[in-house]
């Protein structure tokens, strides 16, 4: 079965499994999805399937944000499927994530040398 076909069943099963205790109680969960829509990507295959399986634990942004390289993103999926119960996305599945990822959040271009400089950070 494609990964596509069953992101409602994999949203369902991770958000399960990742609501905080005191979110079970009757307290107000800690993460709030805000007017991240899958359309706002890039468009490219992948798309959805990256965004299904990201946004059923977090917002996008964070995910947006990081810039890594692939090998980066393969690591960072084996460590929130062991570390956080994340399904365990295997195959041309994972291969189509990854490359989504590794494509459109690369790791950032180093900062031009004339552009700000941490005064904190060792010379």
């Amino acid at each position: 079965m494609r990964l596509f076909h069953c992101l409602p069943m994999l949203a369902l099963a991770a958000s399960a499994s990742f609501i905080p205790a005191q979110a079970q109680q009757g307290s107000a969960p800690s993460f709030t999805p805000k007017d991240e829509q899958v359309e706002d990507l890039p468009e490219a295959p992948g798309r959805e399937e990256t965004f299904g399986l990201c946004t059923a634990c977090h917002g996008y942004r964070l995910v947006s944000n990081q810039g890594m390289t692939r090998d980066k993103w393969d690591e960072t999926i084996t460590w929130m499927t062991e570390r956080h119960g994340m399904p365990d996305i295997q195959g041309a599945d994972r291969d189509l994530i990854l490359d989504y990822l590794a494509t459109h959040h690369p790791p950032k271009a180093p900062a031009r040398a004339g552009g700000f400089r941490n005064p904190f950070a060792p010379q």
